[in-house]
């Protein structure tokens, strides 16, 4: 905006600048007349711009063209580029979207494995249950036929210690001394 300001300055001072002209350029294109024969100088005038603009075209039109040739070339690796990031993003976006479905694939193998697994575990455990129960059953079983077997020596052995004493038993030495061995066989 500045820019344009700028420039529409420059180009309305001059132009008001030659408006406000005096009087003196009609006595000045009177003498310019007398010595040409022309009322204007606007055909060399004309000539001299042409010459100009011819001389700043040879010089600067390699390098106007080459200027904007490197810019449309700058402009073209830029769209390539920006291109290329964008076909390498929508790879990218497109490689995500299939880790994502792989990763809910093996999510959903993975809670399938873990049921089958705590499935499984909740069947052994359940095993090692009854057949530890079933052991303890046998435990008690055998501890219970000790218990009543114990008790039943006890009370044969309370009953015979208090109604029968040594006097009452007459063993003889043969007796004894096979009681004896058998008892260091057995």
């Amino acid at each position: 905006m500045k820019n344009k300001f700028i420039t529409l300055g420059l180009l309305i001072v001059p132009a008001i600048l030659l408006a406000s002209g005096d009087h003196e350029g009609s006595a000045q294109a009177t003498k310019y007349f007398a010595m040409t024969g022309r009322e204007t100088d606007f055909v060399p005038r004309v000539f001299n711009f042409l010459i100009f603009a011819g001389i700043l075209y040879y010089l600067l039109a390699n390098l106007i063209k080459d200027f904007f040739v490197g810019r449309q070339d700058g402009i073209a690796n830029q769209l390539k580029d920006i291109e290329s990031r964008l076909q390498l993003a929508k790879k990218q976006q497109k490689d995500a979207q299939n880790m994502v479905k792989e990763s809910e694939k093996k999510a959903k193998e993975i809670v399938a494995d873990a049921k089958k697994e705590a499935l499984f575990l909740s069947d052994k455990v359940m095993q090692n249950n009854v057949q530890e129960l079933s052991f303890l059953d046998k435990q008690l079983e055998e501890k219970m036929e000790l218990e009543s077997r114990k008790s039943a020596r006890e009370t044969i052995n309370e009953v015979l210690n208090e109604n029968i004493t040594n006097d009452d038993i007459v063993i003889g030495e043969n007796r004894v001394v096979s009681m004896i061995s058998n008892k260091v066989v057995a």
